[in-house]
């Protein structure tokens, strides 16, 4: 095996006391780093530095200052949110809970040595080390783009200037151009996502440049919620979409950036922006600890504790537990479980048994909102789903409006469990 390479909530009843884990090396507190700053590692860093009322060292290392969420990013496409709406900082992490928080790189994993590099050139050491890196890109898995040609074709799947850049070229788009969509196979980050943000395009061209159209090239056969989006789009932008899936060449797709153009099953479309999303992996620095199985890293779902070493644990998008789909609310949630089980193992402190919960919302229209999402149980071999829901078609307009405000008040909830704001 190699060693060294260059983000619901826990039941409130059953718990069992942990014997505190040794420091070989003698040092006082237990330590703590956490990779990544998103909905994984800073609730995680949050709650392990807040339950343990100082008993532990936590150290958060993310590089950008200031994070801003994917999830509701399409909003702001839409028109609905603004970009600052969507930035949130570490201040309230550092201040209130005493969390280390390193604007930095991590760049190397020393599972031996138990120690963390980062790009500045400091080694941070670990009794526990949790990764939340999110996702990046496979390679080639669209030929003719990577992540060179971004900003001709911008993925807007990492929330922020390519976000800003996307909405740039909609509202710059030709009267009657075409917007393009090439979305990713599954397993990906928010798999309604795609479809939200052809929406939120969708709403956006309504009003700005209602002859213009939309063409999704789609690998899958299906997707989430779609009985509820292709509802929504026959309702609110009839005749804008069209969506070619793997029966017509969805599977068979290639892009050339320069000429802006996209080849389906040896079909060349001209189109006038195009959004593509690759296939995802893990965040990189995942696989250089050592820690994936191909594009993701298997975890144990009783705490989200990696499987190729018990002193890791991994967290959200880059991980590979079982049903829960790839989300902020499901990244949160797991930051619970994987906190309680860290803490405990460090302090002696009780651990209860994992329950997990996510829900997924997205945006049609103007309060035309929709939501699916599940409840979960930790199993031998994986994250269970034990219980599911979904809003129904043909919805009245009151319970859409209502399903779009709750949204509102999670998003509220989440980046205050995140941020301690």
């Amino acid at each position: 095996m190699k060693r060294r390479f260059v983000l619901g909530g826990i039941a409130a009843t059953g718990g069992l006391l942990a014997a505190p884990a040794l420091r070989a090396d003698g040092h006082g507190k237990p330590r703590v780093v956490v990779i990544g700053g998103g909905s994984g590692g800073a609730t995680a860093a949050r709650y392990i530095a807040k339950d343990s009322d100082g008993a532990i060292d936590v150290t958060l290392v993310e590089p950008s200052r200031t994070y801003f969420t994917c999830y509701f990013s399409n909003l702001y496409l839409g028109g609905f949110q603004e970009m600052d709406d969507l930035g949130h900082t570490y201040g309230t992490l550092a201040g209130t809970h005493g969390i280390n928080v390193i604007h930095d790189w991590a760049v190397d994993v020393d599972r031996d040595a138990k120690t963390v590099a980062l790009a500045g050139g400091a080694s941070l050491p670990y009794d526990k080390l949790i990764i939340a890196p999110g996702i990046d890109f496979v390679e080639d898995a669209v030929p003719g783009w990577d992540v060179s040609v971004q900003n001709l074709m911008p993925h807007a799947y990492k929330a922020g200037s390519q976000t800003e850049l996307l909405k740039s070229q909609l509202e710059n788009m030709r009267e009657g151009g075409t917007f393009a969509m090439v979305a990713p196979p599954n397993p990906y980050r928010c798999p309604p996502g795609p479809y939200e943000r052809v929406s939120m395009v969708a709403h956006m061209l309504k009003e700005r440049n209602p002859t213009a159209k939309i063409l999704i090239v789609d690998p899958k056969e299906k997707f989430s919620k779609q009985a509820l989006f292709e509802e929504g789009w026959n309702t609110h932008y009839p005749g804008m979409i069209d969506r070619l899936g793997p029966d017509f060449g969805g599977e068979n797709v290639s892009v050339d950036p320069a000429a802006m153009t996209v080849d389906i099953d040896g079909a060349t479309e001209d189109v006038d922006v195009c959004n593509v999303i690759p296939a995802m992996k893990a965040g990189r620095i995942a696989d250089m600890a050592g820690v994936t199985d191909g594009n993701w890293a298997p975890v144990n779902a009783a705490d989200m504790s990696s499987k190729a070493d018990a002193d890791v644990y991994v967290l959200g998008d880059a991980a590979q537990q079982g049903d829960m789909p790839k989300s902020g609310f499901s990244a949160n949630s797991q930051a619970k479980v994987c906190a309680n089980a860290v803490r405990g193992a460090l302090t002696g402190s009780a651990v209860f048994p994992a329950r997990y919960s996510n829900t997924c919302w997205s945006l049609i229209s103007a309060e035309d909102g929709v939501k699916v999402g599940a409840t979960y149980e930790a199993t031998p071999e994986k994250i269970a789903s034990i219980d599911s829901f979904i809003s129904q078609t043909g919805e009245d307009s009151a319970t859409r409006k209502a399903t779009y405000e709750e949204s509102l008040g999670w998003y509220s909830g989440i980046v205050a469990d995140m941020f301690g704001a």
